[in-house]
């Protein structure tokens, strides 16, 4: 009862500041003021930026084309900072090319996948200036896809203007709220300094405790649904984590900017309750694995790979959270849960993160499987299907089934691929079904932009840092380039008018739709991997017990 206590009010926190946080949101992405402090701040930007203002509406192809091109160009500036580290940070090691383009995949997609120890491996400048910054790019990046999506459904003749997007985005969002969460860290004890060592006189022997840019860090990595800390065991370091506060914190800012993105949704297309619907059906998901978390834990769980100080009943929710949230933070290991709570885990991931999901990219991807489940009632009912007024044609639809089954076939590719490269099968710390769990788990992560691993692979090899680069890029571009194509289909299909009675997209029934096409689609695809993986572990756990 206590875990199930702490789930709902985790959740309920988490609701109710979704409600003013989308409000903001949908202020600053679908209803700027056209005049006002808020408007001359935002043209003095532009102009700043751009030498001159520039809010025309883009069509779909020149939004993705900049989509495309502005990551590319964050892809190639982090992978060359990072292999000339060596010329300006004297005494850490060279990064390999294919561990230095792996990095730069990862922070560019949103993904934060680590297979390397930070604050040995990386300079605290190159952790601010090429991670922190590619932080909030990527979060942004996020942002502005779903608020083109958004838009092809509200009667816009355009998707809006890219670096609109982005720059309001980080400026009246991401950068006051980082910055006002940094600040409580630094009050909690979460160092934020520019000194490489602290030289930690501690008994019988003096040891060196690397510091940097903590904070800052870790207030974007949560709330940008980034992920990658400072430290090589993320939020279980106790510089990274030191409270319970910043524990509490942590974990409310995993969910709420992804949370506030439904809300905001809702408010855009006039249809509050239709939002409310979403985020109910997020909500009941979201609770429903965390629960079966809590029960695996409780029937073989322990204290292995869980910090005292912050307990099981946390380290569930945080688990839970982190998957849902294509976050992939962690402050307990994950290869270190029963297979139960770790196969919630990888059903998450599997969903293709749209449990709340990440910033932007959580709402983007939920839209696809809202459109699917209206399409598929439609056909059942003997009616045209249609969503916001737009006709489901074959034409509208097909972008849809690509963005949602994509991700499957690149996952069960890789998954194949990885254990037959003996480079790849050997990286595995263990043997039996947990050993292709850990595969299973770490090509979820990548394609699922989440970040997270069992902490049993050693990923830093050329094979895995091949397979998860490749993993990343398409998990990312290849979901967004389906769905902007949709956008662009959607928005010239619409005619706003609703032409024969459709289904309710609110109310419990709706609720229930959702829920099951997500779980047949997103779940289900991939549950021969699950039988065969943690399936498989929980029946030797049992046997052995």
């Amino acid at each position: 009862m206590t875990d199930i206590a702490s789930i709902t009010f985790f959740l309920a926190s988490v609701l109710i500041a979704a409600i003013p946080l989308g409000w903001w949101l949908h202020t600053i992405l679908f209803a700027f003021p056209e005049r006002g402090l808020l408007f001359r701040l935002d043209a003095w930007l532009s102009t700043l930026l751009v030498g001159k203002r520039d809010s025309g509406g883009h069509s779909w192809r020149q939004y993705l084309g900049g989509v495309l091109a502005f990551n590319l160009i964050g892809l190639l500036a982090l992978f060359f900072m990072l292999l000339l580290q060596p010329l300006w940070a004297r005494g850490l090691p060279a990064i390999p090319w294919h561990g230095a383009l792996n990095i730069a995949a990862s922070f560019v997609t949103n993904t934060n996948w680590q297979w390397y120890a930070g604050e040995v491996t990386l300079h605290p400048a190159t952790q601010a200036l090429g991670l922190g910054v590619q932080n909030f790019l990527s979060a942004a990046c996020g942002l502005a896809v779903f608020a083109a999506l958004t838009r092809s459904l509200m009667a816009w003749t355009h998707c809006g203007n890219l670096w609109d997007d982005v720059r309001r985005s980080i400026v009246f969002l991401l950068l006051p709220a980082s910055l006002v969460l940094a600040c409580v860290f630094v009050a909690q004890g979460i160092p934020q300094t520019i000194d490489a060592w602290m030289f930690h006189d501690a008994s019988p022997q003096a040891q060196n405790v690397p510091l940097g840019p903590v904070a800052s860090q870790v207030a974007i990595k949560q709330l940008g649904s980034n992920g990658g800390g400072f430290y090589n065991v993320n939020s279980s370091h106790p510089l990274e984590n030191p409270t319970w506060v910043t524990n509490a914190l942590q974990q409310w800012a995993l969910l709420a900017l992804p949370a506030a993105c439904v809300i905001a949704f809702g408010m855009a297309l006039k249809k509050p309750r239709h939002g409310a619907a979403i985020a109910a059906a997020m909500s009941v998901m979201f609770v429903a694995g965390a629960v079966v978390m809590a029960a695996g834990e409780g029937q073989f769980g322990s204290m292995e790979g869980k910090d005292v100080r912050i307990g099981t009943a946390s380290s569930i929710i945080w688990a839970a959270a982190t998957t849902s949230a294509s976050n992939g933070s962690v402050n307990a290991m994950h290869s270190s849960l029963t297979p139960l709570a770790g196969a919630v885990a990888m059903a998450n991931m599997a969903t293709g993160e749209v449990i709340f999901g990440g910033i932007g990219s959580g709402m983007y991807g939920m839209v696809m499987y809202v459109v699917l489940t209206v399409f598929l009632c439609g056909l059942m009912i003997g009616r045209t299907p249609e969503y916001q007024g737009v006709k489901l044609t074959a034409n509208v639809m097909w972008p849809v089934v690509v963005a949602l089954l994509l991700p499957t076939f690149i996952i069960i590719l890789l998954v194949c691929l990885a254990i037959m490269v003996p480079g790849a099968s050997a990286a595995v710390s263990t043997t039996g079904p947990h050993a292709l769990s850990e595969i299973i788990y770490a090509v979820l992560s990548a394609v699922g932009n989440n970040g997270s691993a069992f902490a049993g692979l050693a990923a830093g090899g050329p094979e895995w840092t091949s397979i998860t680069t490749a993993g990343m890029l398409l998990g990312r571009f290849g979901v967004i380039v389906p769905v902007m194509m949709f956008a662009g289909r959607a928005a010239k299909a619409a005619s706003h008018q609703q032409r024969s009675v459709q289904l309710s997209t609110e109310g419990p029934l709706f609720v229930t739709l959702l829920i099951g096409t997500i779980v047949l689609v997103g779940v289900l695809t991939a549950a021969p991997m699950f039988v065969l993986g943690p399936g498989a572990d929980y029946l030797l756990q049992v046997v052995h017990q």
